[in-house]
């Protein structure tokens, strides 16, 4: 049984929109972008036959089947998808109360946690400067890899950023993490000017 509600007033709604598509066997697929960030978006979409992931988990309803993306699947715990009708014909909803709640803790694998913490600390402030973090690997027992991107690429604060920011929040929510590389620090070697 899965974790989230679909009311028989929103199956029926979407069974409705799914018959319009002339497409057999089509379903929906729901899933979160960014789950366990402050920016969390729950999506519902059209799902043809083939188009969903490998590990999405099918709920069988009575006219079609919802996939549920993997991922998205703990943080769609007591998640609801209901349709109101109003007026203006009606609107669908979905109500995912831990849709924004971190699924990390202290035995999370590191890059999950690095991750996590990239997404909900680092990246929100980078992004009012167009730039971004991302993991790339992580070496020597506990060393973060990172990849700078956007407006940080070839920006001559980096190296301030990825010191004083980005290796001080990680350094101090990861207790076991070593340390942080910025990507091209270890790309070039022989060129590298000491």
């Amino acid at each position: 049984m899965s974790a989230i509600t679909i009311t028989d007033a929103a199956h029926d709604y979407l069974a409705e929109l799914l018959a319009k598509q002339n497409t057999k066997d089509i379903g929906i697929r729901i899933f979160i972008t960014q789950p366990g960030t402050p920016y969390a978006e729950t999506c519902i979409s059209y799902c043809k036959p083939g188009e969903q992931k490998p590990d999405d988990i099918a709920l069988a309803l009575k006219s079609f089947t919802a996939w549920i993306d993997a991922i998205s699947e703990p943080f769609l715990v007591d998640a609801v998808v209901d349709y109101a009708s109003d007026r203006m014909g009606g609107q669908l909803t979905i109500k995912a109360p831990n849709a924004k709640v971190p699924m990390i803790g202290e035995d999370s694998p590191l890059n999950e946690r690095i991750n996590y913490y990239l997404q909900t600390e680092v990246n929100p402030g980078l992004a009012s400067h167009g730039g971004q973090v991302t993991l790339v690997d992580i070496v020597e027992e506990g060393i973060a890899v990172l990849q700078f991107g956007g407006g940080c690429q070839g920006c001559g604060m980096v190296d301030v950023t990825l010191k004083e920011g980005v290796e001080k929040t990680l350094m101090e929510r990861i207790p076991d993490l070593k340390g942080v590389r910025d990507v091209t620090d270890h790309s070039n070697r022989e060129n590298a000017y000491y």
